[in-house]
Protein backbone atom coordinates (compact mmCIF):
# COMPACT_ATOMS: atom_id res chain seq x y z
CA UNK A 1 0.00 0.00 0.00
CA UNK A 2 2.81 2.45 0.93
CA UNK A 3 4.63 1.71 -2.35
CA UNK A 4 1.44 2.41 -4.30
CA UNK A 5 1.15 5.79 -2.57
CA UNK A 6 4.77 6.62 -3.44
CA UNK A 7 4.24 5.64 -7.07
CA UNK A 8 1.12 7.77 -7.25
CA UNK A 9 2.99 10.76 -5.84
CA UNK A 10 5.88 10.24 -8.25
CA UNK A 11 3.57 9.99 -11.25
CA UNK A 12 2.01 13.30 -10.28
CA UNK A 13 5.40 15.02 -10.45
CA UNK A 14 5.77 14.39 -14.21
CA UNK A 15 3.62 16.51 -16.52
CA UNK A 16 1.22 14.57 -18.65
CA UNK A 17 0.51 14.83 -22.37
CA UNK A 18 2.82 15.95 -25.17
CA UNK A 19 6.36 16.87 -24.12
CA UNK A 20 6.51 20.46 -25.36
CA UNK A 21 9.35 21.47 -23.07
CA UNK A 22 7.50 24.68 -22.18
CA UNK A 23 6.58 25.79 -18.66
CA UNK A 24 8.07 25.82 -15.14
CA UNK A 25 11.23 23.73 -14.75
CA UNK A 26 12.10 22.03 -11.44
CA UNK A 27 15.68 22.70 -10.41
CA UNK A 28 18.04 19.83 -11.17
CA UNK A 29 20.73 18.80 -8.65
CA UNK A 30 23.54 20.64 -10.45
CA UNK A 31 21.46 23.84 -10.55
CA UNK A 32 20.69 23.44 -6.84
CA UNK A 33 24.42 23.16 -6.19
CA UNK A 34 25.04 26.40 -8.11
CA UNK A 35 22.34 28.10 -6.02
CA UNK A 36 23.96 26.88 -2.79
CA UNK A 37 27.44 27.89 -3.92
CA UNK A 38 26.49 31.55 -3.77
CA UNK A 39 28.09 34.53 -5.44
CA UNK A 40 27.13 36.23 -8.68
CA UNK A 41 26.05 33.98 -11.54
CA UNK A 42 25.57 36.50 -14.34
CA UNK A 43 28.98 35.59 -15.80
CA UNK A 44 28.59 31.87 -15.23
CA UNK A 45 28.69 31.22 -18.96
CA UNK A 46 30.44 29.20 -21.64
CA UNK A 47 31.48 30.32 -25.10
CA UNK A 48 32.54 29.04 -28.50
CA UNK A 49 34.18 30.83 -31.41
CA UNK A 50 33.35 29.17 -34.73
CA UNK A 51 34.65 29.69 -38.23
CA UNK A 52 31.89 31.44 -40.18
CA UNK A 53 31.34 30.81 -43.89
CA UNK A 54 32.64 33.56 -46.17
CA UNK A 55 29.23 33.83 -47.86
CA UNK A 56 27.36 34.35 -44.58
CA UNK A 57 24.81 37.17 -44.58
CA UNK A 58 22.92 38.72 -41.66
CA UNK A 59 19.34 37.92 -42.74
CA UNK A 60 20.23 34.29 -43.41
CA UNK A 61 22.21 33.94 -40.20
CA UNK A 62 19.37 35.55 -38.21
CA UNK A 63 16.93 33.05 -39.71
CA UNK A 64 19.22 30.11 -38.88
CA UNK A 65 19.75 31.30 -35.30
CA UNK A 66 15.99 31.76 -34.83
CA UNK A 67 15.39 28.19 -35.96
CA UNK A 68 17.86 26.87 -33.41
CA UNK A 69 16.45 28.98 -30.56
CA UNK A 70 12.90 27.88 -31.36
CA UNK A 71 13.95 24.24 -31.69
CA UNK A 72 15.86 23.92 -28.40
CA UNK A 73 13.63 24.98 -25.51
CA UNK A 74 16.35 25.41 -22.87
CA UNK A 75 17.92 28.28 -24.83
CA UNK A 76 14.81 30.36 -24.02
CA UNK A 77 14.85 29.62 -20.28
CA UNK A 78 14.58 32.41 -17.75
CA UNK A 79 15.43 32.60 -14.05
CA UNK A 80 13.55 34.29 -11.20
CA UNK A 81 15.19 34.65 -7.78
CA UNK A 82 14.10 35.81 -4.37
CA UNK A 83 15.67 38.96 -2.93
CA UNK A 84 18.25 37.00 -0.92
CA UNK A 85 18.92 34.55 -3.75
CA UNK A 86 17.87 31.48 -1.77
CA UNK A 87 14.85 30.62 -3.91
CA UNK A 88 15.13 30.05 -7.65
CA UNK A 89 12.41 29.50 -10.23
CA UNK A 90 13.07 28.47 -13.83
CA UNK A 91 10.61 28.82 -16.68
CA UNK A 92 10.73 28.16 -20.41
CA UNK A 93 8.41 30.25 -22.62
CA UNK A 94 7.03 29.04 -25.91
CA UNK A 95 8.99 29.36 -29.14
CA UNK A 96 9.02 32.82 -30.65
CA UNK A 97 9.35 34.59 -27.31
CA UNK A 98 13.08 35.12 -27.80
CA UNK A 99 13.95 36.87 -31.07
CA UNK A 100 17.25 36.13 -32.75
CA UNK A 101 17.72 39.72 -33.91
CA UNK A 102 17.76 40.78 -30.24
CA UNK A 103 20.67 38.51 -29.31
CA UNK A 104 22.64 38.50 -32.60
CA UNK A 105 25.06 41.29 -33.45
CA UNK A 106 27.22 41.98 -36.51
CA UNK A 107 30.65 43.61 -36.27
CA UNK A 108 32.80 44.28 -39.32
CA UNK A 109 36.42 43.09 -39.12
CA UNK A 110 37.09 43.30 -42.86
CA UNK A 111 40.64 44.32 -43.69
CA UNK A 112 41.90 44.19 -40.10
CA UNK A 113 45.34 42.77 -39.39
CA UNK A 114 45.77 40.17 -36.67
CA UNK A 115 46.58 42.64 -33.91
CA UNK A 116 43.56 44.81 -34.67
CA UNK A 117 41.31 41.78 -35.04
CA UNK A 118 42.44 40.43 -31.67
CA UNK A 119 41.55 43.75 -30.00
CA UNK A 120 38.09 43.75 -31.54
CA UNK A 121 37.54 40.12 -30.62
CA UNK A 122 38.54 40.70 -26.98
CA UNK A 123 36.18 43.68 -26.71
CA UNK A 124 33.29 41.76 -28.27
CA UNK A 125 33.83 38.76 -26.00
CA UNK A 126 33.66 40.97 -22.92
CA UNK A 127 30.59 42.81 -24.21
CA UNK A 128 28.76 39.58 -25.06
CA UNK A 129 29.41 38.10 -21.62
CA UNK A 130 28.07 41.22 -19.90
CA UNK A 131 24.88 41.15 -21.98
CA UNK A 132 23.83 37.75 -20.56
CA UNK A 133 20.99 38.43 -18.07
CA UNK A 134 19.34 35.21 -16.79
CA UNK A 135 16.61 37.13 -14.91
CA UNK A 136 15.46 38.66 -18.20
CA UNK A 137 15.54 35.35 -20.05
CA UNK A 138 18.64 36.41 -21.99
CA UNK A 139 20.77 33.26 -21.85
CA UNK A 140 22.38 33.68 -25.28
CA UNK A 141 24.50 36.21 -27.13
CA UNK A 142 25.95 35.81 -30.63
CA UNK A 143 28.37 38.08 -32.44
CA UNK A 144 29.17 37.68 -36.15
CA UNK A 145 32.63 39.06 -36.87
CA UNK A 146 32.17 39.73 -40.58
CA UNK A 147 35.48 39.56 -42.47
CA UNK A 148 33.88 40.33 -45.83
CA UNK A 149 32.68 38.15 -48.72
CA UNK A 150 36.13 36.80 -49.55
CA UNK A 151 37.26 35.57 -46.13
CA UNK A 152 35.98 33.28 -43.43
CA UNK A 153 34.78 35.30 -40.46
CA UNK A 154 34.01 34.24 -36.92
CA UNK A 155 30.83 33.59 -35.00
CA UNK A 156 31.06 34.06 -31.23
CA UNK A 157 28.40 32.22 -29.21
CA UNK A 158 28.04 32.85 -25.48
CA UNK A 159 25.51 30.81 -23.50
CA UNK A 160 24.79 30.85 -19.80
CA UNK A 161 25.81 27.54 -18.19
CA UNK A 162 22.24 27.07 -16.95
CA UNK A 163 21.24 26.13 -20.51
CA UNK A 164 24.29 24.37 -21.95
CA UNK A 165 26.90 21.66 -21.34
CA UNK A 166 29.60 19.97 -23.40
CA UNK A 167 27.23 17.66 -25.28
CA UNK A 168 24.82 20.53 -25.93
CA UNK A 169 27.50 22.51 -27.77
CA UNK A 170 27.93 19.74 -30.31
CA UNK A 171 24.17 19.65 -30.91
CA UNK A 172 23.88 23.43 -31.26
CA UNK A 173 26.86 23.74 -33.59
CA UNK A 174 25.59 20.94 -35.86
CA UNK A 175 22.06 22.36 -35.96
CA UNK A 176 23.27 25.88 -36.65
CA UNK A 177 25.34 24.63 -39.58
CA UNK A 178 22.41 22.58 -40.91
CA UNK A 179 19.98 25.49 -40.57
CA UNK A 180 22.34 27.88 -42.38
CA UNK A 181 22.98 25.44 -45.22
CA UNK A 182 19.23 25.06 -45.77
CA UNK A 183 18.59 28.81 -45.60
CA UNK A 184 21.48 29.53 -47.96
CA UNK A 185 20.06 27.02 -50.43
CA UNK A 186 16.61 28.63 -50.25
CA UNK A 187 15.14 25.65 -48.43
CA UNK A 188 13.11 25.29 -45.26
CA UNK A 189 15.40 24.12 -42.43
CA UNK A 190 14.35 20.81 -40.93
CA UNK A 191 16.27 20.01 -37.77
CA UNK A 192 16.38 16.57 -36.22
CA UNK A 193 13.89 15.87 -33.38
CA UNK A 194 15.07 16.76 -29.91
CA UNK A 195 13.83 13.79 -27.84
CA UNK A 196 13.07 14.27 -24.14
CA UNK A 197 12.93 17.95 -23.20
CA UNK A 198 15.06 19.41 -20.44
CA UNK A 199 11.88 20.28 -18.54
CA UNK A 200 10.54 16.72 -18.73
CA UNK A 201 13.97 15.37 -17.71
CA UNK A 202 14.02 17.58 -14.61
CA UNK A 203 10.55 16.32 -13.70
CA UNK A 204 11.71 12.72 -14.05
CA UNK A 205 14.65 13.43 -11.73
CA UNK A 206 12.41 14.98 -9.08
CA UNK A 207 10.03 12.02 -9.28
CA UNK A 208 12.79 9.40 -9.19
CA UNK A 209 14.29 11.00 -6.07
CA UNK A 210 11.32 9.56 -4.13
CA UNK A 211 11.58 6.06 -5.61
CA UNK A 212 12.32 3.45 -2.90
CA UNK A 213 15.14 2.04 -5.02
CA UNK A 214 16.85 5.45 -5.07
CA UNK A 215 16.26 6.02 -1.37
CA UNK A 216 17.93 2.66 -0.73
CA UNK A 217 21.18 4.17 -2.09
CA UNK A 218 21.40 6.59 0.84
CA UNK A 219 23.60 4.41 3.12
CA UNK A 220 26.18 4.04 0.33
CA UNK A 221 26.48 7.80 -0.10
CA UNK A 222 26.62 8.34 3.65
CA UNK A 223 29.40 5.77 3.97
CA UNK A 224 31.43 7.56 1.29
CA UNK A 225 31.13 10.93 3.00
CA UNK A 226 31.26 10.05 6.69
CA UNK A 227 34.87 8.86 6.91
CA UNK A 228 37.35 11.55 8.06
CA UNK A 229 39.69 13.03 5.47
CA UNK A 230 43.31 14.10 5.92
CA UNK A 231 43.70 17.77 4.97
CA UNK A 232 45.06 18.12 1.47
CA UNK A 233 46.56 21.56 2.01
CA UNK A 234 47.53 23.95 4.77
CA UNK A 235 43.91 24.52 5.81
CA UNK A 236 40.36 23.59 4.75
CA UNK A 237 38.69 25.40 1.88
CA UNK A 238 37.02 28.66 2.94
CA UNK A 239 34.45 29.77 0.39
CA UNK A 240 34.40 33.27 1.82
CA UNK A 241 38.11 33.70 1.04
CA UNK A 242 38.94 31.11 -1.61
CA UNK A 243 37.36 32.70 -4.67
CA UNK A 244 38.07 32.80 -8.38
CA UNK A 245 40.56 35.66 -8.07
CA UNK A 246 42.76 33.50 -5.79
CA UNK A 247 42.81 30.52 -8.14
CA UNK A 248 46.11 29.37 -9.63
CA UNK A 249 46.46 27.17 -12.71
CA UNK A 250 48.99 24.62 -13.86
CA UNK A 251 48.44 22.91 -17.25
CA UNK A 252 50.05 19.50 -17.65
CA UNK A 253 50.25 17.78 -21.04
CA UNK A 254 51.16 14.11 -21.29
CA UNK A 255 53.36 12.93 -24.17
CA UNK A 256 51.53 11.51 -27.18
CA UNK A 257 52.91 8.00 -26.63
CA UNK A 258 51.81 7.92 -22.99
CA UNK A 259 48.41 9.41 -23.88
CA UNK A 260 47.80 6.79 -26.55
CA UNK A 261 48.59 3.96 -24.14
CA UNK A 262 46.38 5.45 -21.40
CA UNK A 263 43.47 5.76 -23.83
CA UNK A 264 43.74 2.34 -25.46
CA UNK A 265 46.26 -0.18 -24.14
CA UNK A 266 45.60 0.20 -20.43
CA UNK A 267 41.77 0.15 -20.66
CA UNK A 268 41.95 -2.92 -22.91
CA UNK A 269 44.25 -4.75 -20.52
CA UNK A 270 41.94 -4.12 -17.57
CA UNK A 271 38.55 -4.22 -19.31
CA UNK A 272 38.22 -0.68 -18.00
CA UNK A 273 37.26 2.80 -19.13
CA UNK A 274 39.59 5.77 -19.47
CA UNK A 275 38.06 7.30 -16.33
CA UNK A 276 38.94 4.14 -14.37
CA UNK A 277 42.56 4.46 -15.44
CA UNK A 278 42.90 8.20 -14.79
CA UNK A 279 41.26 7.94 -11.36
CA UNK A 280 43.40 4.96 -10.38
CA UNK A 281 46.46 7.01 -11.28
CA UNK A 282 45.13 9.90 -9.19
CA UNK A 283 44.40 7.69 -6.17
CA UNK A 284 47.89 6.20 -6.36
CA UNK A 285 49.48 9.62 -6.79
CA UNK A 286 47.69 11.23 -3.83
CA UNK A 287 48.46 8.24 -1.60
CA UNK A 288 52.18 8.38 -2.41
CA UNK A 289 52.22 12.19 -2.22
CA UNK A 290 50.68 12.11 1.26
CA UNK A 291 53.07 9.35 2.33
CA UNK A 292 56.10 11.37 1.26
CA UNK A 293 54.74 14.47 3.02
CA UNK A 294 54.46 12.62 6.29
CA UNK A 295 50.67 12.25 6.22
CA UNK A 296 50.92 8.49 6.59
CA UNK A 297 49.60 7.31 3.23
CA UNK A 298 47.32 4.32 3.03
CA UNK A 299 44.25 6.54 3.04
CA UNK A 300 41.32 6.28 0.70
CA UNK A 301 40.70 9.27 -1.54
CA UNK A 302 37.37 11.10 -1.63
CA UNK A 303 36.78 12.77 -4.99
CA UNK A 304 33.92 14.76 -6.46
CA UNK A 305 33.55 13.13 -9.87
CA UNK A 306 31.92 15.13 -12.64
CA UNK A 307 30.03 13.32 -15.38
CA UNK A 308 27.92 14.26 -18.40
CA UNK A 309 24.84 13.15 -16.44
CA UNK A 310 22.81 12.04 -19.45
CA UNK A 311 21.78 8.75 -17.88
CA UNK A 312 18.68 7.41 -19.62
CA UNK A 313 17.46 5.46 -16.59
CA UNK A 314 13.91 5.13 -17.98
CA UNK A 315 13.01 3.56 -21.32
CA UNK A 316 11.01 6.65 -22.27
CA UNK A 317 14.00 9.00 -21.95
CA UNK A 318 16.09 10.05 -24.97
CA UNK A 319 18.67 12.76 -24.28
CA UNK A 320 20.88 12.30 -27.32
CA UNK A 321 19.61 15.53 -28.91
CA UNK A 322 18.54 17.57 -25.89
CA UNK A 323 20.18 20.90 -25.09
CA UNK A 324 20.59 21.81 -21.42
CA UNK A 325 22.85 21.52 -18.39
CA UNK A 326 22.82 17.82 -17.49
CA UNK A 327 26.11 17.61 -15.59
CA UNK A 328 26.18 15.48 -12.44
CA UNK A 329 28.72 15.75 -9.62
CA UNK A 330 28.90 12.98 -7.02
CA UNK A 331 31.35 11.83 -4.33
CA UNK A 332 33.42 8.70 -4.95
CA UNK A 333 35.69 7.08 -2.39
CA UNK A 334 38.67 5.43 -4.06
CA UNK A 335 40.62 2.90 -2.02
CA UNK A 336 43.59 1.22 -3.69
CA UNK A 337 44.44 -0.85 -0.60
CA UNK A 338 47.82 -1.45 1.01
CA UNK A 339 50.61 -1.17 -1.54
CA UNK A 340 54.20 -2.25 -2.07
CA UNK A 341 55.45 0.97 -3.62
CA UNK A 342 58.58 -0.52 -5.12
CA UNK A 343 56.40 -2.90 -7.12
CA UNK A 344 53.96 -0.12 -7.98
CA UNK A 345 56.63 2.04 -9.60
CA UNK A 346 58.08 -0.91 -11.49
CA UNK A 347 54.68 -1.62 -13.04
CA UNK A 348 54.13 -4.78 -11.02
CA UNK A 349 51.02 -6.62 -9.86
CA UNK A 350 49.96 -3.98 -7.25
CA UNK A 351 48.93 -1.59 -10.01
CA UNK A 352 46.60 -4.26 -11.41
CA UNK A 353 45.10 -4.69 -7.95
CA UNK A 354 44.62 -0.92 -7.70
CA UNK A 355 42.80 -0.69 -11.05
CA UNK A 356 40.51 -3.58 -10.22
CA UNK A 357 39.60 -2.06 -6.85
CA UNK A 358 38.89 1.37 -8.29
CA UNK A 359 36.89 -0.11 -11.15
CA UNK A 360 34.75 -2.07 -8.69
CA UNK A 361 34.15 1.00 -6.55
CA UNK A 362 32.99 3.00 -9.57
CA UNK A 363 30.83 0.19 -10.99
CA UNK A 364 29.02 -0.12 -7.65
CA UNK A 365 27.36 3.25 -8.26
CA UNK A 366 24.09 2.93 -10.15
CA UNK A 367 23.61 5.14 -13.23
CA UNK A 368 27.07 6.67 -12.85
CA UNK A 369 26.20 8.31 -9.55
CA UNK A 370 22.98 9.97 -10.74
CA UNK A 371 21.18 9.08 -7.51
CA UNK A 372 23.41 11.18 -5.26
CA UNK A 373 22.13 14.51 -6.54
CA UNK A 374 18.54 13.28 -6.36
CA UNK A 375 18.87 12.36 -2.68
CA UNK A 376 21.06 15.35 -1.80
CA UNK A 377 18.81 18.02 -3.34
CA UNK A 378 15.44 16.69 -4.56
CA UNK A 379 14.14 14.52 -1.72
CA UNK A 380 13.41 16.49 1.49
CA UNK A 381 13.50 13.27 3.54
CA UNK A 382 17.05 12.30 2.51
CA UNK A 383 18.50 15.78 2.03
CA UNK A 384 19.47 16.39 5.70
CA UNK A 385 21.49 13.16 5.85
CA UNK A 386 23.81 14.38 3.07
CA UNK A 387 23.70 18.16 3.34
CA UNK A 388 25.83 18.37 6.48
CA UNK A 389 28.77 16.33 5.22
CA UNK A 390 32.06 18.02 4.38
CA UNK A 391 32.51 18.14 0.59
CA UNK A 392 35.39 16.31 -1.08
CA UNK A 393 38.60 18.32 -1.29
CA UNK A 394 39.33 17.24 -4.88
CA UNK A 395 37.17 17.58 -7.98
CA UNK A 396 37.93 15.58 -11.13
CA UNK A 397 36.45 15.84 -14.60
CA UNK A 398 37.56 14.04 -17.76
CA UNK A 399 35.87 15.80 -20.66
CA UNK A 400 36.66 13.13 -23.23
CA UNK A 401 38.42 13.16 -26.58
CA UNK A 402 38.01 15.84 -29.23
CA UNK A 403 39.06 15.84 -32.85
CA UNK A 404 39.51 18.66 -35.32
CA UNK A 405 39.23 22.04 -33.61
CA UNK A 406 41.99 24.54 -34.13
CA UNK A 407 43.69 22.39 -36.76
CA UNK A 408 40.58 22.24 -38.95
CA UNK A 409 39.74 25.08 -41.34
CA UNK A 410 36.21 23.91 -42.19
CA UNK A 411 33.20 26.18 -41.70
CA UNK A 412 31.40 25.87 -38.36
CA UNK A 413 34.38 24.25 -36.64
CA UNK A 414 36.02 25.76 -33.56
CA UNK A 415 38.35 28.64 -34.40
CA UNK A 416 41.85 28.86 -32.91
CA UNK A 417 41.43 32.21 -31.15
CA UNK A 418 40.49 32.19 -27.43
CA UNK A 419 36.87 33.00 -26.60
CA UNK A 420 36.54 32.72 -22.82
CA UNK A 421 35.33 35.82 -21.03
CA UNK A 422 36.13 34.56 -17.53
CA UNK A 423 33.99 34.10 -14.44
CA UNK A 424 33.32 36.70 -11.78
CA UNK A 425 36.45 37.06 -9.61
CA UNK A 426 34.38 36.73 -6.40
CA UNK A 427 32.85 33.36 -7.36
CA UNK A 428 33.56 30.88 -4.53
CA UNK A 429 35.73 27.92 -5.45
CA UNK A 430 34.23 24.48 -4.95
CA UNK A 431 37.35 22.43 -4.10
CA UNK A 432 40.86 22.71 -2.71
CA UNK A 433 42.09 21.15 -5.94
CA UNK A 434 40.39 20.56 -9.27
CA UNK A 435 41.67 18.54 -12.23
CA UNK A 436 39.99 19.07 -15.59
CA UNK A 437 41.38 16.77 -18.26
CA UNK A 438 40.73 16.53 -21.98
CA UNK A 439 42.27 14.65 -24.91
CA UNK A 440 42.79 16.46 -28.19
CA UNK A 441 43.95 14.86 -31.42
CA UNK A 442 46.96 16.42 -33.10
CA UNK A 443 49.06 15.61 -36.14
CA UNK A 444 51.52 13.59 -34.02
CA UNK A 445 48.78 11.75 -32.10
CA UNK A 446 46.46 12.37 -29.16
CA UNK A 447 47.63 14.42 -26.20
CA UNK A 448 45.93 14.49 -22.82
CA UNK A 449 46.05 17.82 -21.02
CA UNK A 450 45.08 18.17 -17.38
CA UNK A 451 44.58 21.64 -15.92
CA UNK A 452 45.23 21.64 -12.17
CA UNK A 453 43.62 24.56 -10.30
CA UNK A 454 43.69 25.53 -6.64
CA UNK A 455 43.36 28.52 -4.27
CA UNK A 456 46.77 29.94 -3.50
CA UNK A 457 46.23 30.07 0.27
CA UNK A 458 45.51 26.34 0.50
CA UNK A 459 48.21 24.71 -1.65
CA UNK A 460 51.54 25.81 -3.05
CA UNK A 461 52.49 25.47 -6.70
CA UNK A 462 55.49 23.20 -5.93
CA UNK A 463 53.16 20.82 -4.07
CA UNK A 464 50.70 20.73 -6.96
CA UNK A 465 53.48 20.21 -9.50
CA UNK A 466 54.83 17.37 -7.35
CA UNK A 467 51.38 15.77 -7.24
CA UNK A 468 50.86 16.16 -10.99
CA UNK A 469 54.26 14.59 -11.70
CA UNK A 470 53.37 11.70 -9.40
CA UNK A 471 50.09 11.23 -11.29
CA UNK A 472 52.02 10.98 -14.56
CA UNK A 473 54.41 8.52 -12.93
CA UNK A 474 51.46 6.39 -11.75
CA UNK A 475 49.95 6.38 -15.24
CA UNK A 476 53.34 5.35 -16.63
CA UNK A 477 53.40 2.42 -14.18
CA UNK A 478 49.94 1.34 -15.36
CA UNK A 479 51.17 1.49 -18.95
CA UNK A 480 54.22 -0.60 -18.07
CA UNK A 481 52.02 -3.30 -16.56
CA UNK A 482 49.63 -3.26 -19.52
CA UNK A 483 52.47 -3.70 -22.01
CA UNK A 484 53.25 -7.09 -20.45
CA UNK A 485 49.61 -8.13 -20.21
CA UNK A 486 47.23 -9.31 -22.91
CA UNK A 487 44.19 -9.23 -20.61
CA UNK A 488 44.44 -8.93 -16.84
CA UNK A 489 42.47 -10.81 -14.24
CA UNK A 490 38.74 -10.07 -14.37
CA UNK A 491 37.05 -8.16 -11.59
CA UNK A 492 33.59 -9.04 -10.24
CA UNK A 493 32.07 -6.29 -12.39
CA UNK A 494 33.37 -8.09 -15.50
CA UNK A 495 31.39 -11.26 -14.79
CA UNK A 496 28.02 -11.01 -16.46
CA UNK A 497 26.58 -14.44 -15.59
CA UNK A 498 28.50 -15.53 -12.51
CA UNK A 499 28.55 -13.77 -9.12
CA UNK A 500 32.02 -14.13 -7.63
CA UNK A 501 34.04 -12.03 -5.22
CA UNK A 502 37.54 -10.89 -6.13
CA UNK A 503 38.92 -13.41 -3.64
CA UNK A 504 37.04 -16.23 -5.37
CA UNK A 505 38.28 -15.08 -8.77
CA UNK A 506 41.84 -14.97 -7.49
CA UNK A 507 41.45 -18.47 -6.04
CA UNK A 508 40.24 -19.79 -9.39
CA UNK A 509 43.20 -18.19 -11.12
CA UNK A 510 45.69 -19.77 -8.75
CA UNK A 511 44.14 -23.24 -9.12
CA UNK A 512 45.39 -25.64 -11.78
CA UNK A 513 42.85 -27.14 -14.19
CA UNK A 514 42.98 -29.45 -17.16
CA UNK A 515 41.21 -28.26 -20.27
CA UNK A 516 38.65 -31.03 -19.81
CA UNK A 517 37.86 -29.77 -16.31
CA UNK A 518 36.98 -26.33 -17.63
CA UNK A 519 34.73 -27.54 -20.43
CA UNK A 520 32.60 -24.79 -21.90
CA UNK A 521 31.89 -23.01 -18.63
CA UNK A 522 34.81 -20.59 -18.91
CA UNK A 523 33.40 -19.18 -22.12
CA UNK A 524 30.42 -17.73 -20.26
CA UNK A 525 32.12 -16.24 -17.23
CA UNK A 526 31.99 -12.67 -18.49
CA UNK A 527 29.14 -13.12 -20.92
CA UNK A 528 31.48 -13.57 -23.88
CA UNK A 529 34.86 -15.24 -23.65
CA UNK A 530 36.74 -14.83 -20.39
CA UNK A 531 40.48 -14.41 -20.76
CA UNK A 532 42.51 -14.76 -17.65
CA UNK A 533 45.75 -12.94 -17.10
CA UNK A 534 48.28 -13.71 -19.80
CA UNK A 535 51.80 -12.45 -19.31
CA UNK A 536 54.05 -12.06 -22.34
Amino acid sequence: MELAVVRGTVAGMVSQGVDTGVGPVPLTPVIHSLRERGGRIDRFSQSRLLRAPADLDLPGLTDAVQRVIDHHDALRMGLSRSANGSEWLLNIPSSGNLRADEVLHRVSVAGLDKEAFDRVLAAQIEAAWTRIIPEQGIMAQLVWLDAGPERSGRLLIVLHHLVVDGVSWRIIEADLAAAWEAVAAGQEPVLQPTGTSFRRWSEHLTAAAHDPARVAELPRWQAALDRPEVLLGDRPLDRTQDVMSTMRLFPQTLPAELTSAVLTGVPAAFRAGVNDVLLTGLALAVDDWRRRRGDGGGHSLLVDLESHGREEFLETIDLSRTVGWFTTVYPVRLDVGELDWAHVWSGGAPVAQAVQRVKEQLRALADNGLGYGMLRYLNPNTRPALAGALPPQIGFNYLGRFTGGAESAADWTVAPEPSDGGLDPDTPLAHCLEINAVTEDHADGPRLTAVWSWPDAVLSEPDVRDLSATWERALTALVAYARDTVVSSPAPADLGLVALTQQEIDALESAEFDDDDLGDDLDTVDGSSAQWEVRR
